[in-house]
Order: structure tokens, then sequence, then C-alpha cells
């Protein structure tokens, strides 16, 4: 299993004081002001367990926190699709892929921006599989040519029939995570099985942190019960639904966090709950867009994630730009180095433009090239005696060449080699044609694709998941 740790002193944008600030503050709002859960079943367990309760109005006590917080396991291992370890989410650790549900896609053969395809999702699909340096698949693209309800089941079975990395699954209501985790199940062997070596996560958006719905409760008790891992993301936006400050929202939507602690500890000691590492986000209110590449909130919600010691998910490789240019570039390189060096664990969103609202192959072509140019840039040094070289150095003297030595000749693919950033001469590069970084991440793209076949399921296997599809639309009545 291949992990980045970032060496050196880790970057916190919170220290430990002020993450204890935080948290005093995200309790007191579970005390004072309480939220609203639209899930019955979930307002009698925490009845139960002693919060006060008036309707579907909760306040939860911080001794209820507490031993949710000591209960939570404090890493989660996500497996490939084979059974080997992948990812393990602990420590000041980093890995990246892509996001989900980009209502557009802009087409790298083109240049037009336009609806998605299940061929548009199957081939990036295809193409995170083939990158070398993304580390697990998210579904990409909403196709445009399936039916609107069940558009998370087949994106769900086009992950599972076209990577061998972890998943992270999302889905639109809880039955299609119910068909989603049972055809992830067809395939490890069983529930059981997947247990016991997941390589799925479920993302469970919660639009507001004190104000959770039925859809999203009910999923996360489904899961708790089961045992599957889940991402429990309250998303809170300052100066709408938060405090217009960082610290505001963080706080307000740590509170929201901490129900879905609460609530998973009190179905299974031991749920695997993993924390949002983003947060105190704002829309930018003179556009009304939330923006992807803000600095302002980029790191806090990270370091609270690790002084509570919990597995988290966070967001970074995304771009508020439109094209695939330089602002993209940039953007997703900063947000990345920020996450790797935050320990940002499970890190989505590369390829992602416009917001989120827009994924392009081509500019996660990018994101794969920065990181691996951030695991390059951030990794341990080899000072080995062989690594040292120092015989040479005395064999060869104040003006020796080490062009033509074994040392060379054996060592030099250590060293990183770009494969979309030009650095050859000019030369070279016009003799090439002058290509932009948009143009060469393009053909990188349309390479990968023509050479790299992913590993198929059993044909047996296949069908199996197939007709849980054919399944669903017959329910729907297609």
């Amino acid at each position: 299993m291949r992990e980045t740790r970032v060496g050196g002193v880790p970057f916190a944008r919170l220290g430990p004081d002020a993450c204890a600030r935080v948290h005093e503050a995200a309790l007191g709002i579970l005390e004072r002001t309480g939220a609203r859960l639209m899930e019955p079943r979930a307002v009698t367990l925490l009845a139960s367990a002693g919060a006060r309760v008036d309707g579907d109005h909760v306040w939860i006590p911080r001794e209820l926190v507490a031993r949710a917080l000591a209960t939570a396991p404090r890493s989660v291992t996500l497996y490939d699709r084979t059974g080997r370890p992948a990812i393990g989410l602990a420590g000041h650790t980093f890995w990246a892929g892509p996001g989900s549900d980009c209502l557009h896609i802009l087409d790298h053969r083109t240049g037009e921006r336009r609806t998605p395809t299940l061929a548009d999702l199957r081939e990036g699909i295809a193409l995170v599989d083939a990158l070398p340096d993304l580390d697990f698949v998210m579904s990409l693209f909403i196709p445009g040519d399936v039916d609107g309800r069940l558009a998370d089941r087949h994106q769900m079975a086009a992950m599972l029939e076209g990577t061998t990395k972890p998943i992270v699954m999302v889905s639109y209501e809880p039955s299609g995570m119910e068909d989603g985790i049972e055809m992830a199940e067809i395939v490890a062997g069983g529930p059981d099985a997947l247990r016991a070596r997941p390589f799925v996560a479920t993302y469970i958006n919660v639009t507001r942190a004190l104000l959770q719905g039925e859809s999203e409760l009910r999923k996360l008790l489904w899961l708790a019960e089961r045992g599957y891992p889940f991402l429990w993301i309250p998303v809170t936006s300052g100066g709408t639904t938060g405090p217009v400050t960082v610290a505001g929202t963080l706080a307000l939507n740590t509170a929201g966090v901490l129900i879905g602690v609460v609530l998973s500890q009190l179905v299974r000691e031991g749920a695997p709950i993993i924390l949002p590492g983003f947060g105190g986000d704002g829309l930018d209110l003179r556009t009304m867009v939330d923006p992807y590449a803000a600095p302002d909130a980029r790191g806090p919600a990270a370091a609270l994630a690790h002084w509570y010691g919990l597995p988290m998910f966070s967001l970074a490789g995304g771009s508020d730009g439109k094209v695939v240019d330089g602002q993209s570039a940039a953007e997703a390189a900063l947000t990345l180095l920020v996450d790797a060096a935050s320990g940002g664990q499970l890190t989505h969103d590369c390829g992602y433009l416009e917001s989120g609202l827009t994924g392009s192959l081509a500019q996660m072509a990018i994101c794969d090239e920065i990181v691996a140019w951030i695991r390059t840039a951030t990794a341990p040094i080899d000072v080995s005696d062989a690594a040292l070289a120092l015989d040479d150095i005395d064999r060869l003297g104040v003006e020796g060449s080490f062009l033509e030595t074994d040392h060379t000749l054996d060592r030099y693919r250590e060293r990183w080699y770009p494969a979309v950033f030009e650095r050859g001469t000019v030369e070279s590069w016009v003799a090439k044609g002058s290509s932009t970084l948009a143009q060469r991440a393009a053909q990188r793209v349309d390479a990968l694709l023509a050479a790299h076949q992913p590993t198929p399921l059993q044909p047996d296997v296949a069908a199996a998941i197939r007709a849980v599809v054919e399944r669903a639309e017959a329910t729907a009545g297609l």
C-alpha cells in the first residue's frame, strides 16, 4: 500500500488550543441551540441515550459527544477490488482522487462544454484506473442519457466494472445506496467479505448542519448498523447557512459533524465514520458562486479532524476556472499542496472546473501530475551509503564526470520525470508543435485510454450487477 506522508513539521491551520475552542463552541451549539432531525429513529436513539427532545428538535449533551468520540475508530482501511489494502486513513497521510456528479463535461477532444453521457463516465473511470497517482474513484459525471432517478446505479455499476481502485459512492436516495452496496457485496463475495475488506465508502452529503434530512439520516443508520465505512459531510456556507466568518461557520458545521459521530456510535460502537477535512467555506457574496479553490477556509477542518484523531475526507484539486488553463492548473496545484501538507487523507475533486459544475479529463491528467510532483517533493530523502555514492566521488575526484558511471545508469530513473509538464528546450518544444499544457494533457488522456484495459469482472459477477440496475429500472417503470 503506497501512501504519502509529509516529512518535517506538518502544516496545521489551527493549533491545539484553537481546535479545543472550536470544539467547545460546537458543544455549546448542540447543548443550547440543538438541531432538528427529520428521521424519527434518530431522534428516538438520542432520547434514549439522554438527549433532550421536543418533537424532532434535539439537544445533545456533551457527555454523549465525549462517549462517541471515544469509540469511533481512529483509522479506516479501504481495499482495492482484489482485496489488497490500498488506502489507510489515519495520521498525516494524503490520497487523491476525482470528484462526483458533474453536470457538464469539458470535452478534451472538441473543447465543447456539454452534457455528459454514460460513455463519458466510463472513459473517465478508465482514465482514473490508468493514472498512477490517483488512488480512488468517484462517479465523475451525471450521465444525461440515462433516467436521472437511476443515474447513481449506473454510476456504481460503471465504477465496479471499470476500476480495481477503491470507490467513494454517491447515491441520491437510500434505495440507491442499498442497491449500490448490494452490487459491491456481489463483487466482494457477500456482506461479511465486504465488511472485512471494504473497497467502497459511501458519501453522505448533509445540506445543513442543524437541519438534517430523513434521507441522509436513514443512510447513516443503515450503514452504521452494518459496519460499512461512510463519509458524513455536513455543508455550511458562510454568509448564508452559517456565519460569514471561517471560525463561526466551522463551529456550526462541526456541530453537525458531531451529530453524525454520536448517532453512528449509538447504533454500533466502532462504526467507521469519516469526517470532513473541509469546512468553514463561504459563498462569494459578490457572485453567489461557491468557490472551490478559495484560500480562506483551507486547512482548519483538517487540523480539527487530526485533533479529534479521526479519519477524514478532504477537498482539493478543483478550480473555479472555466477551461483548462493557467488558473485551473494553479488552483489545482495550490489546493493539493496545502491539502497534502495538512494531511488531508482522502482528498477528492481532481478534475473539477467551474466550481464543481464541470469535469475535465484533461484537467484530471494535470492533477495526477501535480499529485506526483507533491509526492516527490515531500518524500523522505535516501541518505544511505548507496545514495551518497562516496566511493564514486572519491574515485572521480574534483573534475570527474558521473554521466558514464554505473551508479547513474542504475539510479537515474529514481529522479522524477513529468508526463505533461514541459521541460525540454525551446527548440524541441517547437519541433513537437509548441503545445500548451492543456493540449499535452488531452493527448495523454487519449494515449492512456487507447492503451489501458481495466481488469474486467467475471462475467457472472458483471451480469449480477447489471441485474440490480435492471431491477431498479423495472421498479421505476422503465
